[in-house]
């Protein structure tokens, strides 16, 4: 019988614990909702504090049944039992993923851009296939989705789509998303039936609410205003309420047409840009970092993420943990955890150096 992993060294009960304790007694001061976002923030911390050591609690409490009925277990019930344990093996696993969300923002909502790239109609179809199997596995984790911009293909597909997801630990579980995904397939847009490669972006910054450290020029920023093409209702077409920022010096441009409102598209565009800004200033000083150690490589082409091949064979790979499976449509319906936990613990191990692609992949 396999045994089950140990939380020593990376889960301390008794500091959650003493967390939850100093919580719960900030939230009886008479000044606790004084501040609501602040207290909120608070009320949702806690309730994840207390989640996180229940689960544990429940599941240890478990174990230690089971393995005492494995000790005296007759040789008729070890299958019944090994099974219990494979099914705790597996939850003890799902806890553990959940303690690798521990960076700065992964508790955020996030924001969410899909550009195509290299590759015409094909990659503006691809794009829109990126899209959906996020979308669809945010649905699958009961998130919800707003498509704030949505610029549509000539002939098909998307040129680009921006959206917010909000839920539990939405950015720490995106965040592996961010970077360039690469389609071989053969075309349904080629009449000769070739294949083809094509190429899209996909960009996952968190939500800030009040970004402190980022200040913009007003004389930096380039503002326009444009029919909305997006949704709303019969008058979305006929006001300027779109509206597109463009930061001058950082050539970043954040495009909001969902509201009717020019005024609420216009503050999400800022809160979207400062995150972007944010972001921006966070890459280059890892970027600095990495350069000292000589393990930096350009954000180009050449270096994507993650390669999606259905022609000559089916592999969904990602280039920087060397996860991998088969079972592509599952992946293009949104079944993306694996991939996620993979990444989590190969951000966690120091992200090790990823070796160039292989075209032919």
């Amino acid at each position: 019988m396999t045994g089950l992993p140990r939380r020593e060294g990376y889960f301390d009960l008794d500091q959650k614990r003493q967390l939850i304790a100093e919580l719960e007694e900030a939230m009886n001061a008479p000044e606790f909702w004084s501040d609501r976002k602040t207290a909120e923030a608070k009320s949702r911390e806690l309730k994840r504090l207390k989640d996180e050591v229940e689960g544990w609690q429940t599941t240890e409490q478990e174990v230690g049944s089971w393995m005492e009925l494995a000790a005296m277990a007759e040789e008729t019930q070890r299958a019944e039992v090994e099974s219990h344990v494979r099914q705790l093996e597996e939850r003890y696993r799902q806890l553990e993923f959940t303690l690798l969300l521990n960076a700065t923002h992964d508790q955020s909502n996030a924001i969410i851009s899909v550009h195509a790239g290299t590759g015409g109609t094909d990659a503006m179809d691809w794009a829109e296939m990126l899209a959906r199997m996020l979308l669809r596995f945010c649905e699958q984790r009961g998130w919800k989705t707003k498509i704030l911009d949505e610029s549509k293909g000539g002939e098909a597909g998307i040129k680009s789509m921006t959206f917010e997801v909000t839920g539990e630990y939405a950015y720490g579980y995106l965040k592996s998303e961010s970077g360039v995904h690469r389609l071989v397939r053969i075309s349904p847009f080629d009449a000769e039936k070739m294949r083809h490669t094509s190429f899209a972006l996909v960009e996952v910054i968190p939500e800030l609410d009040d970004v402190q450290e980022v200040v913009i020029d007003p004389k930096d920023l380039r503002i326009d205003t444009f029919l909305s093409s997006g949704h709303g209702g019969q008058s979305v077409q006929t006001t300027y309420s779109a509206v597109r920022v463009v930061h001058l010096p950082t050539k970043i441009m954040v495009s909001v047409q969902n509201e009717r409102s020019q005024t609420q598209n216009k503050e999400t565009a800022m809160k979207i840009l400062k995150a972007k800004l944010h972001q921006l200033n966070l890459d280059k000083l890892a970027r600095e970092k990495s350069e000292l150690r000589g393990e930096y490589h350009e954000a180009a082409w050449g270096n994507q993420i993650r390669s999606y091949v259905l022609q000559p064979y089916r592999l969904v790979k990602d280039h920087r943990t060397k996860q991998e499976t088969s079972q592509v449509e599952d992946v293009l319906g949104g079944d993306l955890l694996a991939f996620m936990d993979a990444y989590l613990r190969w951000n966690k191990a120091g992200r090790p150096r990823v070796e160039s692609q292989d075209d032919t992949l």
